[in-house]
């Protein structure tokens, strides 16, 4: 059976650190910034992980 590629759109978007969890950006941050409160664009800054019932799905998409 042929090695399983890592799906590229996933490993641009998240990190995996020490622990194995999977660190993403928020959403709702890239446009329309002028419509937010400076305290929500504050928070949106922040990195935060994938859940855990997000996980069980993208397990096998990322190989490294």
């Amino acid at each position: 059976m042929p090695k399983m590629k890592t799906k590229s759109a996933l490993a641009k978007r998240v990190k995996k650190n020490g622990a194995g969890k999977l660190k993403r950006a928020k959403a709702y941050r890239s446009h329309l910034a002028q419509n937010k409160t400076t305290k929500q664009k504050r928070h949106l800054k922040k990195a935060t992980f994938i859940s855990d019932s997000d996980m069980k799905r993208l397990d096998g998409l990322l190989q490294n």
